[in-house]
């Protein structure tokens, strides 16, 4: 008897169309050699509790080589790994390990800029002639010593830094450690796109790229005009940070950047099933740029703004007008959601930090968030309802927060280690004093004390993320909002023949809402219930319904 050949199962090209992906912070994910910093091998140990949540993705923060004057996020070698994570050979396991899981993984790409300590830049600063002279932005000072030019950093100051060698400034959208890239420049683009390759010949299956509407500035080095008071928000810089009162029209946001992120995506096709997800960073104009650099399938796969990751608390309205404003400024592209990151407040903290039941909040969010048309990230410790940590000054290691007490605490309230088990030191995290404090609070909320317990949010989680698999229409849907009632949010998710209807009552107390038309019969499995009176749901404070159209 001969036996038939098994067939190949096709490669989902269109696996990141909703996708749920989880971010992981890997200084403060699992710290494996007991030096108080989370590594590779760590991440790889806890990779069965992110397997067991039921995402599609992991998004890892930079892991690269780097003096960590920005955690990271500064680097000095993008092929190699910093030792305080592991090695190359760390990596490749994890990712061996990830794979074996069914679990993707995304590395952080940060183009835009390196670290002062990268060769590129030792080599480009010691001289006006030298080969890489021109692969940082370098301008001569004005005849008074000044400035070029009125652009800010984003992280305090001046976006320009004196060098006495070459006798010019040079360009830093962040620390003056962080001299930006001058990607007008070909070879440095072509080196980049060099890095984009190392990373997929090792088997990566994407990218986030870290402010990747910084890549280009103006070459005529035009003043940023004042931007009206009325216009300014939080939304992506502190309303401390004068760097809000400028309309950055000429320091990023450059249309140069859509050839770039053109021969960017010419890569990834060069590949089988790659994706990669931008963070466009402007408080004016954040989603039209999405719109922009996700339009015609020949750039970016998807992209976030910061509408969800602002302080502005969610409302049916506010949720309705992002998600209408997306639709108006990127009608051919895709969004990637998120409530919280390493770079804002734990939303169950900036939402949610006056509301008694603080566990069911958090479940209605998740809910919210996992149901809503696009692709997710959900933060490490989003599942166990980590609030932001209160850290006292002489604990703080963020340059940013340190820069802006107390006005501003920075970003390592969001950035404590992840708690594993409430009944260790440390959460479980380190066997010795960690790089940041593990808040009592948080220990309390450890995976151990959750998991197994079905009232939990971890166990919700869980629950929710299976219900969200069960019904495509989540991932691929359109969508579709009823006439808000009251704080109730009402809308549809349309995908293949199936309808259905998501219900969430965003207040603390119970709400009666009336259902549209239809023959809804309710859905279970999503760990939330309500009371049905005919048409009518009576829906608990921070609840939810489900139902599909018969």
């Amino acid at each position: 008897m001969s036996i038939a050949p098994q067939s190949t199962p096709a490669v989902d090209k269109d696996w990141w169309r909703g996708a749920v992906i989880y971010q992981i912070y890997p200084r403060s994910y699992q710290d494996s050699n007991g030096d108080g910093i989370g590594d590779l091998k760590g991440i790889a140990v806890r990779l069965p509790h992110v397997a067991a949540l039921g995402v599609d993705a992991i998004w890892i923060s930079p892991f690269f080589t780097s003096p960590m004057r920005d955690f990271g996020y500064d680097v000095s070698n993008y092929e190699d790994v910093d030792p305080i994570f592991g090695s190359l050979a760390d990596f490749d396991a994890m990712m061996t390990e990830a794979h074996r899981l069914g679990i993707k993984v995304m590395i952080d790409l940060v183009l835009s800029h390196s670290s002062d300590r990268h060769p590129w830049f030792v080599e480009s600063r010691s001289s006006k002639d030298n080969p890489k002279a021109d692969w940082y932005v370098w301008v001569d000072a004005k005849p008074d010593g000044t400035p070029p030019n009125n652009w800010l950093s984003i992280f305090g100051g001046s976006a320009w830094a004196w060098d006495p060698t070459r006798m010019q400034y040079y360009m830093h959208n962040f620390l003056t450690s962080q001299p930006d890239l001058n990607l007008h420049n070909p070879e440095v683009q072509d080196r980049l796109l060099d890095v984009v390759r190392f990373w997929l010949d090792r088997g990566v299956d994407g990218f986030r790229l870290d402010t990747i509407n910084f890549y280009f500035h103006d070459k005529e080095l035009r003043d940023n005009p004042a931007l009206e008071p009325s216009r300014r928000n939080a939304s992506t810089a502190p309303a401390v940070n004068p760097y809000n009162f400028q309309e950055h029209l000429y320091d990023k946001n450059r249309p140069e950047n859509l050839e770039f992120l053109k021969r960017f995506r010419a890569v990834l096709d060069e590949y089988p099933a790659i994706a990669a997800v931008g963070e466009v960073g402007d408080s004016q104009r954040g989603l039209e740029i999405v719109g922009e650099y996700t339009s015609g399938g020949d750039k970016m796969h998807m992209c976030y703004a910061f509408e969800f990751l602002a302080p502005d608390a969610l409302s049916p309205e506010r949720v309705e007008e992002v998600m209408n404003d997306f639709d108006a400024a990127a009608p051919e592209g895709w969004a990637c959601w998120a409530f919280s990151n390493h770079d804002v407040v734990r939303h169950v903290s900036r939402w949610g930090n006056l509301v008694a039941d603080r566990d069911a909040f958090a479940k209605l969010y998740a809910a919210l968030l996992l149901t809503l048309r696009g692709s997710v990230c959900i933060y490490q410790g989003e599942e166990l309802a980590l609030t932001e940590a209160d850290l006292a000054y002489q604990d703080l290691q963020d340059p940013y927060g340190i820069q802006f007490w107390p006005e501003f605490k920075g970003r390592d309230g969001c950035r404590t280690p992840m708690v594993w088990d409430s009944q260790v030191a440390q959460g479980g995290f380190s066997t010795v004093k960690p790089w940041l404090p593990v808040p009592v609070e948080h220990i309390l909320r450890a995976v151990n004390v959750q998991q197994g317990d079905e009232n939990s949010v971890l166990e919700q989680y869980r629950r929710f993320l299976a219900f969200r698999k069960q019904h495509p229409a989540f991932a691929k849907g359109e969508i579709a909002f009823s006439e808000p009632q009251g704080d109730v949010l009402i809308y549809t998710r349309n995908y293949d023949g199936e309808t259905i209807l998501c219900a969430f009552n965003m207040s603390p107390v119970e709400a009666m809402a009336t259902l549209p038309e239809g023959n809804w019969q309710g859905l279970t499995g999503h760990g939330f219930t309500s009371n049905n009176y005919g048409n009518k749901i009576d829906i608990p404070a921070w609840g939810a319904y489900f139902a599909r159209l018969a």
